[in-house]
């Protein structure tokens, strides 16, 4: 890769590039591959050595503006960035990117795109939102807690003195009062979880454990019409969490994929993966946490409605007939408390929810798992 070579002694452009978070990939003007980084790699799902001097057609479809682009490139030289373009291919689910095609230097036989999948700005505002949706969460729990069930028993009380001494009609209505209670009831004992302020107790968690015991209750249960795949990172540390609460956040995030996915051909892919130089802030200051263990749930359903992604994570949005809309704010509540990170891609079926946790300390590992398998020896 002569051309991609040279500079500063000792400064090697590709490596440069290899550092790259995001794709990169060098065409010549036959639109044969000559270059790609490892991200490019990784986000079109076949290695270098196949790629390179293959034709770019081979892996994305040929009506992709993608190929408008890379001839607007040539054609005007410069450099030309094109927005929410959605890439597909042979191996290459459906994904919306980010596109700038530019030539390499002035009369170059070279023309490098770098594609990317989502602004950093957009996924800070997300996390920001998720937090607050969280926090809101909180608020309302306590809220409702105190002011909501006192009455209801009250009123329950009540209607069922009445129902002593009514007619057939009126029993059905002092029913329907005492049942539309318990609903209510109900409904702030699922909420008060959220006012817990109590810290995690936390300990090393096999998240592929986690992952299969969830399998296997949605496959005998509410998925038994999903086929399943896996594509698991079998090398992985083990998660600094609970393994109950990661058990329910699991369970609801498959859940719902299950009930996205088409009743015939319907697929959900758990998939686990090591992610250096993922961090997170602290709300209140101080080093940013490493949440390098990733976690992702791909569904091939409708997709999310474009009106509810920014709220996804807020208190009572669902698009679920009998849905209560709690489901996904107590899986944002639960990922905070973890410390780690919970986002998404969604549009036609492909549905990807993301979720990035922090591992155990390498210097304690040992101790936490120890700990752990005497837990589930009962000793």
């Amino acid at each position: 890769m002569d051309t991609l070579t040279g500079g500063e002694p000792g400064l090697d452009p590709a490596s440069l590039l290899a550092a790259l978070p995001d794709p990169i990939i060098a065409l010549d003007r036959h639109g044969a591959v000559r270059f790609v980084n490892p991200a490019a790699e990784q986000f079109l799902g076949i290695g270098a050595p196949a790629l390179r001097g293959a034709q770019l057609t081979d892996f994305i479809v040929a009506s992709s503006p993608l190929f408008a682009l890379v001839e607007a490139v040539w054609r005007d030289g410069g450099s030309i960035a094109e927005y929410d373009v959605l890439l597909e291919g042979p191996r290459l689910p459906p994904r919306p990117v980010t596109i700038q095609g530019a030539l390499a230097g002035e009369g170059a036989d070279l023309l490098v795109l770098s594609l990317h999948e989502r602004a950093i700005a957009e996924q800070m505002d997300r996390q920001f939102a998720h937090r607050d949706a969280a926090r809101s969460m909180i608020a309302m729990a306590a809220m409702l807690a105190h002011e909501v069930k006192n009455p209801l028993s009250g009123i329950r009380g009540a209607a069922q003195l009445l129902e002593q001494d009514a007619d057939d009609d009126g029993r059905q209505l002092t029913q329907l009062i005492c049942d539309e209670t318990d609903r209510i009831v109900a409904l702030v004992d699922r909420m008060e979880a959220f006012s817990d302020h109590q810290p995690l107790s936390r300990g090393a968690v096999n998240i592929h454990e986690v992952l299969e015991r969830v399998r296997r209750i949605a496959q005998s249960g509410f998925a038994r019409h999903v086929r399943f795949a896996e594509d698991y990172d079998p090398s992985l540390p083990p998660v600094h969490g609970n393994r109950d609460l990661l058990v329910q956040v699991f369970l609801n995030l498959i859940k719902n994929a299950a009930e996205a996915v088409p009743a015939t051909g319907g697929e959900i892919v758990l998939a686990t993966a090591y992610r250096h130089g993922r961090r997170l802030a602290p709300a209140g200051g101080g080093q940013p946490l490493q949440v390098p263990l990733l976690v992702s749930i791909t569904d091939n359903g409708a997709g999310i409605p474009e009106e509810l992604k920014s709220h996804l994570f807020d208190p009572f949005v669902t698009t679920k007939r009998n849905g209560t809309g709690l489901g996904l704010a107590l899986v944002a509540k639960v990922i905070g408390d973890h410390g780690g990170i919970i986002e998404f891609d969604s549009q036609p079926r492909r549905t990807v929810f993301r979720v990035f946790l922090p591992v155990v300390p390498r210097d304690s590992r040992q101790d936490s798992i120890g700990d752990e398998r005497r837990n589930d020896t009962g000793s």
